[in-house]
């Protein structure tokens, strides 16, 4: 599904060169649930930015669901983001006085899809994360924890190759956190990739696979044999 080979990032800024990233290789295959740890400043950002299409590696090569993803155009990235990525971020990105129904149709809007199937999709996956009583609220009229809900259905209603989650629980409490992390081994365990980007430990042992980086190196890439199971 996911695979880097030899990636680096290079940032230059005159004569200054930052190296972000420095041959970063590893695959995801279909199915798993990977979370990449890093603190600040050791690039899982810069490597988050790159998984999601929304910046192009220096040196490398990434394919996505058989797509080689490193050496396309701006036009060419917002495409395949569209076709084969899910965004979760810590922010939410909601709009306020929208209804969640209507916050999960936006992306099949842009998409042109048929009304009658936008209202069945967003209906079919608000109800997957709890929410189906809760469609026609606006999103702040929702909880912190219910809002991320909605974001969480808004990510899977296209149907990505990958759901690419950026510290989902960043903004909520501990409480609505564990909501959220079982709901993301739920749809996980229904066949769909997650990669989660997180410097919080309690957060990726709910992952089967935990990657760690630190300045721009992979540290460590091993398998969660001790898997936190989140009760919902």
């Amino acid at each position: 599904m996911i695979s880097l080979s030899h990636i680096s990032k290079i940032y230059k800024a005159d004569v200054i060169e930052t190296t972000a990233l420095l041959d970063i290789s590893f695959e995801i295959k279909k199915g798993e649930y990977v979370a990449i740890m890093g603190p600040s400043g050791s690039g899982k950002s810069t490597l988050m930015h790159i998984i999601g299409a929304l910046d192009l590696p220096t040196k490398g090569t990434y394919i996505l669901d058989g797509e080689n993803v490193s050496k396309l155009n701006d036009d060419q990235l917002a495409d395949i983001r569209n076709r084969k990525i899910g965004f979760i971020f810590q922010a939410f990105n909601l709009l306020p006085r929208t209804t969640a129904l209507k916050n999960v149709m936006l992306p099949m809007v842009y998409a042109g899809v048929p009304k009658e199937e936008q209202d069945e999709r967003a209906k079919k996956y608000l109800t997957l994360v709890g929410l189906g009583d809760r469609m026609d609220h606006t999103s702040n009229q929702l909880s912190g924890g219910q809002q991320q809900r909605v974001a969480i259905a808004r990510g899977l209603v296209m149907n990505p190759a990958i759901i690419l989650a950026d510290e989902p629980t960043g903004n909520i409490a501990s409480a609505q956190a564990e909501e959220v992390m079982a709901i993301f081994q739920k749809i996980n365990d229904s066949g769909h990739t997650i990669v989660m980007i997180t410097h919080e430990h309690d957060i990726a042992s709910s992952a089967k696979r935990i990657i760690s980086i630190k300045d721009g190196h992979i540290v460590s890439d091993t398998k969660n044999n001790k898997q936190r199971k989140v009760k919902s």
